[in-house]
């Protein structure tokens, strides 16, 4: 077997590669070495690029208590719980409603049906901070504000998932649940023991998507929660910064966000095969 010869014009993309990769993984280095220091050699501005001596002391302050001399926020566990159960089920409710709706749409014949998948696809115009008001008002009429049930249900619809899913439904050979049928099985036995399956790569890409997107979810828990038991990670982080950069425990801030990218950067590892897969199917 002979080698293959490294020429400099394949050489120059992977250098391009490696710059980009340096720009963005440097900044996250530096808040994991940070996370490492006390507040006052970051203070001083003059961070050093080694780790320090209080990384179990930072991390386990704003996991249990997230606050330090000049920070008063809510524990990291707190936050992370609320964001953890945001995202799950912000991602679950989305890919249920979107896998429902396409499959209404792609293999049952009713009035109306394509009038409302066009309906549904309208709404990819009207983004949350299109409709932040009334989605606010319809929130608070049903009580829902400072509850879990007020930060997932009003982002749970997503056109961008039904669209998804109907063209990875419209590749799937219709003999199959016609011979399915012919067997004795129902509708909802075909979606489970067909449907699912066929769409399992989609599903879990969209899954990892949806996680990150909900996991991140800035605005609309800054709309509906006053309470601290019901801040999110990325709601913490901000209270935490404060208004005056004189007055912030950089250490606790940093630690917070080393913590705050654990889960994310988790699923998409977990789930990286799936995404790829379910993202460059060449039939969808």
């Amino acid at each position: 077997m002979t080698k293959r010869r490294l020429r400099f014009p394949d050489l120059v993309p992977h250098l391009v590669l490696l710059v980009g990769v340096a720009i963005q993984v440097f900044p996250v280095y530096m808040a994991i070495i940070g996370s490492t220091h006390d507040a006052a050699t970051i203070g001083r501005g003059r961070l050093p690029l080694t780790p320090g001596t209080h990384m179990a002391e930072n991390y386990i302050q704003a996991w249990a208590y997230g606050t330090g001399e000049r920070v008063s926020g809510t524990p990291v566990r707190i936050m992370m719980a609320n964001s953890l159960v945001m995202a799950i089920v912000i991602a679950a409710g989305k890919i249920l409603v979107s896998v429902l709706a396409a499959y209404a749409v792609v293999f049952f014949r009713f009035p109306g049906r394509m009038f409302f998948f066009w309906l549904i696809f309208i709404t990819l115009m009207l983004p949350l901070e299109v409709r932040i008001i009334p989605s606010y008002k319809v929130v608070s009429d049903f009580g829902l504000l400072n509850t879990l049930a007020g930060l997932t249900l009003p982002l749970m619809v997503s056109a961008t998932g039904t669209l998804l899913f109907r063209q990875v439904f419209l590749t799937i050979p219709k003999e199959m649940l016609d011979a399915a049928k012919i067997d004795g099985a129902g509708p909802m036995r075909c979606l489970w023991s067909i449907i699912l399956p066929l769409g399992l790569p989609s599903i879990a890409a969209l899954f990892v998507i949806l996680f990150v997107y909900g996991w991140n979810q800035y605005l609309w828990p800054l709309l509906i929660t006053t309470e601290q038991r019901m801040d999110t990670i990325v709601i913490g982080i901000v209270k935490m910064l404060g208004t005056s950069e004189s007055l912030m425990d950089w250490n606790l801030v940093m630690a917070t966000t080393v913590m705050a990218m654990g889960p994310p950067v988790a699923v998409v590892i977990l789930l990286q095969r799936w995404l790829v897969k379910g993202l460059v199917e060449t039939e969808k």
